[in-house]
């Protein structure tokens, strides 16, 4: 089965100040040493996926350079990742090779050296058209940046474009939101990834926002309700124009889903390299799964501290397959659970089910169950019954 990669790139122009990933602002002096033990670490996957019990395979068909903003890196820096990839890889010709941008980081060398490195799929970190609401949170961009960037893409030849946005944003309004997501459907971007404000203690304004306090235009953050209204805005929007829901937070025409993620969701085996980077490898022999990953500080990265690993049993593959395969719009498939971990073990869900399904938040379509709309506004709540499903835990009626 072929891998999927994820090389993980934490470094910023400038920290969002609702961040909750592992990237931050940092001297360009560290960017060399940390590409060198990254591409150490690509050269070494195999060792490495020995010393974690799972199975290295060396065909790959989809690259994901996250982060942080990849774009930032010297030319010469990204070159070194992808040509150490394919100096330890197999990359199916047809692969899918994605680099997150910031707008307005795409210079022309960056866009030739795309094309050289085989990258044909670019993920804008957009966020809102609405250059107001982009500065309230620290993003440098203004919306002419973000088209004139679609525009170079294209020209070049990449077609296979995302855009980010985010529900809930400070001072976003119903027409300014309805005005985001008009505009990705009009620069017709394939795919649309849309996002609701988390509101937690891993971001500046998500402590702000907890705190009741007003810095990062805290007091101009749309309540909960609103910002659900904004997401159910840009489900009709986007799938009236074609852009269809195939997960929680994803839309894509026909085909244009993106593969590497859907390897997650699907829980095929991915390796990831870099700072907070996770991987899944099938069991070596008839083992189960084995997950493992980085440390989520760039000082213990690049001082070699050691992978964390983490056995999957098969309890805990058997929650995966319901709560990440229930963020698919496809929903699971109780037959082919069956088939994979025993019908005694779907039964161990069936009050759990019935019980969504009288709330609304479940449907059943012959043996496919699915979120519903309502479902996946609480999406988080219905995951965490099906982890607790063997808990004598009532469903919160919601």
């Amino acid at each position: 089965m072929s891998l999927g990669l994820y090389v993980s790139v934490p470094f910023c122009r400038t920290k969002c100040s609702y961040c909750n990933f592992a990237s931050d602002v940092f001297s360009r002096a560290v960017f060399e040493r940390y590409v060198e033990r990254v591409a150490a670490d690509i050269t070494q996957a195999g060792e490495i996926a020995e010393q974690m019990g799972g199975l290295f395979e060396n065909s790959v068909d989809s690259i994901f350079l996250g982060g942080g903003t990849p774009t930032i890196l010297d030319i010469a820096q990204l070159a070194r990742l992808f040509v150490t990839i394919s100096q330890t890889f197999v990359v199916e010709s047809d692969a899918e090779i994605t680099v997150e941008c910031a707008p307005g980081t795409l210079t022309p060398a960056m866009i030739e050296a795309f094309q050289r490195c085989g990258v044909n799929r670019v993920s804008l970190g957009v966020q809102s058209f609405v250059d107001k609401e982009a500065a309230a949170v620290g993003r440098q961009h203004k919306r002419a940046a973000v088209l004139e960037d679609v525009a170079h893409l294209r020209a070049s030849g990449i077609e296979n474009i995302n855009i980010d946005l985010i529900a809930g944003l400070p001072h976003q309004t119903p027409q300014s939101w309805e005005f985001s997501v008009a505009e990705a459907v009009a620069l017709g971007a394939p795919h649309v990834s849309v996002y609701m404000l988390e509101v937690d203690d891993d971001s500046r304004l998500g402590r702000e926002l907890m705190a009741g306090g007003s810095k990062y235009h805290a007091h101009f953050v749309p309540n909960d309700e609103l910002t659900a209204d904004f997401y159910e805005t840009a489900c009709q929007r986007l799938n009236a124009a074609g852009v269809c829901q195939y997960e929680i937070s994803n839309f894509a025409r026909p085909g244009m889903e993106s593969r590497h993620n859907l390897k997650y969701w699907t829980r095929q085996p991915y390796l990831g390299f870099g700072v907070d980077a996770h991987s899944m490898l099938r069991g070596s022999g008839k083992g189960e799964p084995v997950r493992f990953s980085t440390p989520d500080s760039l000082e213990e990265y690049v001082a070699g501290a050691p992978l964390k690993r983490i056995p999957v049993s098969k309890t805990a593959a058997l929650e995966e397959t319901f709560f990440l395969g229930l963020r698919l719009a496809a929903g699971v498939d109780l037959k082919n659970v069956a088939a994979d971990f025993g019908q005694s073990e779907v039964h161990r869900f069936t009050e759990t089910i019935s019980e969504f399904v009288d709330l609304g938040l479940l449907e059943c379509e012959g043996d496919v169950i699915r979120l519903t709309g309502r479902g996946r506004l609480l999406s988080n709540e219905v995951f965490e019954r099906f982890i607790l499903c063997g808990a004598d835990t009532p469903v919160r009626r919601l």
